[in-house]
C-alpha cells in the first residue's frame, strides 16, 4: 500500500534546492538533517517540523513563512506576494533572490515608519 503525498512543501524545497545547484548532501550539510530524512521530505513520504523547515528556510535563503504555507501550517497570506515571486522565481540565483528581498523589505519597513 503507498503512503499518501503530503502538501506540496517537499516538491517546493527540491525546486528551490535545485536552483541553488544544491545538492541534496550540502542542504543536509547546512541544515543538520540527514540526507534521507531530506530525501524523503523533497519526495513527500515524511512531514518536517516546524523547526526542519525554518533550517531548510534559512539554508535555501527563502522565506519561512513561504514553507510553513508550502506545508500547511500557517494559512496562506492573501496580500502583496512579492517575496514569494522572488522567491519562486526560476531566472534569478540564490544571491539574486536574497538581496531582492532585502531591497524590498527596506523599502516596505521605511514605508510602514512614514505612515
Amino acid at each position: 500500500m503507498r503512503k499518501p503525498q503530503l502538501p506540496d512543501v517537499g516538491a517546493f524545497i527540491k525546486e528551490q534546492r535545485e536552483q541553488g545547484s544544491l545538492s541534496i548532501r550540502k542542504l543536509a550539510e547546512l541544515t543538520g538533517v540527514s540526507n534521507p530524512y531530506i530525501s524523503q521530505i523533497e519526495r513527500g513520504v515524511r512531514k518536517p517540523s516546524a523547526e526542519i523547515l525554518r533550517s531548510i528556510a534559512d539554508a535555501l535563503s527563502i522565506r519561512t513563512e513561504t514553507l510553513y504555507e508550502k506545508a500547511g501550517l500557517l494559512d496562506r497570506y492573501e496580500g502583496p506576494a512579492v517575496i514569494e515571486a522572488i522567491d519562486t522565481d526560476d531566472h534569478l540565483t540564490r544571491t539574486q533572490k536574497q538581496a531582492l528581498k532585502e531591497i524590498y523589505s527596506s523599502f516596505v519597513s521605511t514605508d510602514q515608519e512614514e505612515s
